[in-house]
Formats: C-alpha cells, sequence, structure tokens
C-alpha cells in the first residue's frame, strides 16, 4: 500500500513537470514580437523613427507620463504624431498567433481605424445642432449622435483624447443644459458621454454650473438609474473641484448638492460613485464653513466613522479628508465628538494607512481638541480618551520620525491639549517610550 502511495506521488510530480513545461512552451513568445516597454506581445505595434517598434498603448503611456519625449531605446526626440502603424509586423504576429491556437494563444484583433478630428468635429455639430432644435427628429438625431461619440471615445484611449482635444466636453456641456432646459429624456446619455472626457476644462465646468444643469444632475444622482447616478456624482465632482472654488456658480444648489452627496454615501451603489461622493463633499465643505455645517447636519459625520471601521487606504483617506473638512464648522465637531469611535478610529488610523492618512487623522483630532464656541467638558472627555487610546505615544513618535511643517505644529498643540489631562487616564502599553530615543 506505502509502495502504491509513493508511486502515485511521484505520477503526480511528474505531470505537474510536464505540466509546467507545456506551459512554458505555450508561452514563449518570440523576442521580436515583444514590445521593447512592457515585454507583452504586442497588440497594436507602431515604429518610431529611429526604427524601434513599440506597442501602441506601452509608448504614449511613455509619452503621458510628463518624461521627455524620446525614445526609450534611443533616447532621440520622439513626438506621438511620428508613430507610424506597423502593418507588417502586425500581420506575422496574428499569423504566429493562429499558428499555435492550439496552445491556447489568442489571435490579436485588427486595430479599428482612429477617429479624426474632422470627423469628431462632424459628430459634435450634429449633437449641438439636435440639442437646441425642437422639431420632431431631433431627439433621435441627438441620441444617434451622443452614442455615437459615446462608443468610439470608449474604443480607445487615443480616439478619447481626439474629442477631448477639440473641446467636446463644452460641447456636451452645452447639450445637457440645453437638454435640461427642454426636459428631454437623453440627459443621462449625454451624461454618460460627458464622464468620459474627464478631466473637464474649466468652461465645461462652469456651464454645467448653471442652474439648470446643477438641477438636472442634481434630480439624476438621486432618482436616475445606478449607471446614471454614478455618471451624475463624477460630474457634480468635476463642477466642485474647478479651479473657480467649489461655491462659485452653484446658483443657490449647495444644500441640494450635498443631500445628493450624502444619499450617495449612506446608501452605495458602487465604490466608485462612493469615493466621487466623498471627494465631492470635501471640496465642497472645505471651501466654506457654512457648507460644511450643512455637510455636518446631513449626517456625514456617523457615515465617515462607519466607512473608517474597516476602510481600505483610498476610501480611508477620502473620509478623513472629508471629515477633517466637515471638523471645520461647529456642527462638524459637535457631531464627531458625541460618537464614541470617532477619538480610537482616529488614533487607530496614525500609521496605519499611509501618511497623508496620518497626516489628515492628526487634523482631525487638532480640530476636536479646541474648545473653541463648544462645551468644555466634551472636549477634555475626547482628549482623555485620546490619552487611553495611546494618541500621547503616537505623536511624540511622529516628531522624532518628522513631518511637514503644519502638522507639526497641530502636533505639538495637541500634544499641549493631552499633557494638561496625562494624569487623567493614560493607558501606556508596551509601545511608550522605549522605541523613540534610538529614532534620535
Amino acid at each position: 500500500m506505502a509502495l502504491l502511495a509513493r508511486r502515485a506521488r511521484r505520477s503526480l510530480a511528474t505531470t505537474k513537470k510536464l505540466a509546467a513545461t507545456a506551459v512554458a512552451v505555450e508561452l514563449a513568445i518570440p523576442a521580436h514580437f515583444r514590445c521593447p516597454i512592457s515585454l507583452d506581445l504586442m497588440r497594436d505595434p507602431v515604429t518610431a523613427p529611429t526604427g524601434i517598434t513599440y506597442d501602441r498603448e506601452s509608448i504614449e503611456a511613455w509619452l503621458d507620463t510628463g518624461r521627455a519625449a524620446v525614445c526609450p531605446v534611443t533616447h532621440a526626440p520622439l513626438r506621438r504624431d511620428e508613430l507610424v502603424p506597423n502593418h507588417a509586423t502586425r500581420r506575422v504576429i496574428q499569423d504566429w498567433c493562429v499558428a499555435n491556437r492550439s496552445r491556447g494563444v489568442e489571435r490579436i484583433p485588427t486595430p479599428k481605424i482612429p477617429v479624426t478630428p474632422v470627423q469628431a468635429s462632424e459628430l459634435l455639430f450634429e449633437v449641438a445642432e439636435s440639442a437646441r432644435a425642437g422639431d420632431a427628429g431631433a431627439a433621435a438625431r441627438c441620441a444617434a449622435a451622443v452614442a455615437r461619440v459615446r462608443a468610439l471615445a470608449r474604443e480607445s484611449e487615443r480616439n478619447r483624447r481626439c474629442f477631448a482635444s477639440i473641446g467636446t466636453g463644452r460641447v456636451l456641456a452645452a447639450a445637457l443644459e440645453s437638454l435640461a432646459a427642454a426636459g428631454s429624456a437623453l440627459v443621462e446619455d449625454v451624461l454618460a458621454a460627458l464622464v468620459r472626457m474627464a478631466p473637464l476644462d474649466e468652461e465645461a465646468a462652469r456651464i454645467l454650473s448653471s442652474p439648470k444643469s446643477l438641477g438636472s444632475l442634481v434630480a439624476v444622482a438621486e432618482n436616475g438609474s445606478l449607471a446614471g447616478r454614478l455618471n451624475a456624482v463624477l460630474a457634480i465632482k468635476e463642477v466642485v473641484s474647478s479651479s473657480d472654488g467649489a461655491c462659485t456658480g452653484l446658483c443657490g444648489k449647495a444644500d441640494e448638492i450635498v443631500d445628493a452627496l450624502v444619499k450617495i454615501i449612506k446608501a452605495p451603489i458602487c465604490p466608485q460613485a462612493t469615493k466621487a461622493a466623498m471627494v465631492a463633499a470635501y471640496h465642497l465643505a472645505r471651501s466654506d464653513e457654512r457648507v460644511a455645517a450643512r455637510v455636518a447636519t446631513a449626517g456625514i459625520v456617523p457615515l465617515l466613522i462607519e466607512a473608517l471601521v474597516d476602510a481600505d487606504k483610498s476610501v480611508a483617506e477620502k473620509a478623513l479628508a472629508l471629515l477633517d473638512a466637515v471638523l471645520s464648522s461647529e456642527e462638524g465637531r459637535a457631531s464627531a465628538r458625541g460618537h464614541a469611535l470617532t477619538v480610537p478610529l482616529l488614533v487607530k488610523k496614525m500609521f496605519r494607512v499611509s501618511d497623508l492618512a496620518t497626516e489628515l487623522a492628526i487634523s482631525a483630532m487638532w480640530r476636536l481638541g479646541k474648545s473653541a464656541g463648544g462645551d468644555d467638558g466634551t472636549v477634555t472627555r475626547c482628549l482623555v480618551e485620546a490619552l487611553r487610546a495611546g494618541a500621547f505615544q503616537k505623536l511624540l513618535l511622529l516628531l522624532q520620525v518628522g513631518c511637514r511643517d503644519a502638522t507639526k505644529e497641530k502636533t505639538t498643540e495637541l500634544l499641549r491639549m493631552l499633557n494638561k489631562h496625562k494624569g487623567a487616564g493614560e493607558c501606556v502599553d508596551s509601545m511608550d517610550f522605549r522605541g523613540l530615543n534610538r529614532l534620535s
């Protein structure tokens, strides 16, 4: 019996080795079929004037990173418009894929012809004209043109850049304004195409901040389809994060926008929508203390505390940033001081998530420790809770490790606040001060 078991194990090991060898053979891609940047099989080979062939996606991503516009291999100057499709290499790669189909290699598709600026301009002209027209067939023409714009922009990043470069965001924003004023059902379709053009320029954001457009965005964010609600939140984020200021040109719609954003955070539809809503609410709360108070009274603080319990890095940073912005108002501080988990979670997030999260947690703690205009009893309770949670030791550690000047000032002031209550029940654990001297 033992002999049979050993033979079975040996046979299984041999089978695994053969399978691994077969996989290695299957994935043995010829070197001249690989992109010099990604080292993957080229799907859309293009050749630079230097004679080096790259995969289009990889070389365009290289040129988009802000590095010097040079060929990665030869370091010669290189512009995007100098890249030429290498049809011969693509056909050879496709033939190789077909020859190795039995080994699981799929044939790469033939790249579609990219849209030209002239074709994109014609589509935008049709969108603008049909959105303004009031005849019976205008809605159908507008829907068809918008669908075509969206399909082409989604087809490739090259097409999306082409549309963005000729002002598609402004045209679609103006079309959205016209359709919203007419009460058209095409608002969600235009919105879906519009968010493909993000980030929007200042002019497009200004058009979207009109009363009709904002009202339509809020309505879709609250009562639209799931995809429509996501797109509406993304568009609102573009408006409130524009360089003109979050509250400039909101035409008295700030309260409605806040309610819509809090509704998205309270009843999430997808992680992307939740993150976008947090970012938009952050810009609103940071720009004006009255809006920060409005966000707090909408019940955002308990939602953020709940989200922080098991949040990943991205959500935690956004939730902490929004919480810090809301705590600039007395209403926000009162709500946070009244929640039992606020202080323990802020202390826990220090050194646990990222440097940014640590700075935001300290800033929020600093705001909670300020007693100006608040109840000294609740402020004292928050400081004592922070001491018991180990905030004093973590703040000392941060000063020795180093941080930005603004964070250092808040940390120093917060240590002074905590030191006044140091005898009220500080809980010193094994991490107290033993490692501090080694860092100095």
